[in-house]
């Protein structure tokens, strides 16, 4: 199976490509689903979207490019080529969030909010395109054996997409992208509750993602590394630490302070 899944004018559209655009649309679909319920201006969250998918891939790439330079300083010219892989998405989710800060404080609304609505489509996003890594032959963990694969229930055709010049390989993409769906789920789940607060979505993202990503990493073989610590996984502990203490601090506040799904207590934008 390969990476191009057809091509026009000459020109190889890469699975890779197509899966980012599906995890895009339909957490954009989600994204304005939940916005409109508190009723969000459509302009100002396709304006925020549209900047913050820009930012976030350009931040995703410099991050891989970044930790990759021993390559990418003698292949200039492969730099802008995304579609053949390498976006670390610790960096989108940073230059992300550092766009959406800016723009929602330009408008005079909630950053914490936001990233609540975005933080549950975000991980559906991250599910669906950790399937772009699976055509790329990418983001696989160590060796492993036939029987070992075939004992973990995985479908057939993962395993023989695991089968890389003769030898299988764990499929670290396949449990990332099944625990992000996960984590999609419980989070669209805990929205909907009576007392789930402002910024505990986004603990919850957080900690579920940090958890998962910090063990999956361990198993990998292409993880980007600094001074000999793999960074995902430093990261991840940070990630996991902002989640707590916004959770610890939330704990504090009266049962009925800041409710997430109170539809007065969203800011009015100034757009």
């Amino acid at each position: 199976m390969g990476s191009t899944a057809f091509t026009v004018f000459g020109y190889d559209i890469k699975f890779y490509s197509i899966l980012i655009l599906i995890g895009v649309f339909l957490s954009y679909a989600l994204i304005t689903k939940e916005t409109k319920k508190f009723n969000i201006p459509t302009d100002f969250v396709f304006n925020l979207f549209f900047w913050t998918l820009i930012f976030g891939i350009i931040g995703a790439r410099l991050y891989y490019v970044m930790f990759n330079w021993d390559y990418f300083g003698s292949h200039i010219n492969e730099i802008w080529q995304i579609w053949q892989g390498g976006l670390a998405i610790h960096g989108g989710i940073i230059f992300g969030i550092i766009t959406l800060s800016i723009y929602c404080k330009k408008y005079n609304f909630r950053i914490v909010r936001m990233i609540d609505i975005i933080a549950g489509p975000l991980l559906l996003a991250q599910s669906i395109g950790r399937w772009g890594n699976f055509f790329n032959k990418e983001a696989y963990g160590a060796a492993t054996t036939l029987a070992h694969l075939k004992s973990m229930h995985i479908p057939e055709f993962v395993i023989e997409g695991m089968n890389i010049n003769g030898v299988y390989y764990t499929p670290t993409f396949f449990y990332e992208s099944i625990w992000c769906l996960l984590g999609f789920i419980i989070i669209s789940i805990f929205k909907k509750t009576k007392y789930a607060k402002v910024s505990e979505p986004t603990a919850l993202y957080l900690i579920w993602y940090g958890v998962g990503r910090f063990f999956i990493e361990a198993s990998r073989t292409d993880s980007l590394i600094f001074l000999g610590f793999k960074i995902a996984q430093i990261v991840s502990v940070i990630m996991i630490i902002i989640g707590v203490v916004i959770l610890i601090v939330n704990s504090r506040k009266s049962k009925f302070e800041d409710l997430y799904n109170d539809k007065t207590n969203v800011d009015k934008i100034r757009f």
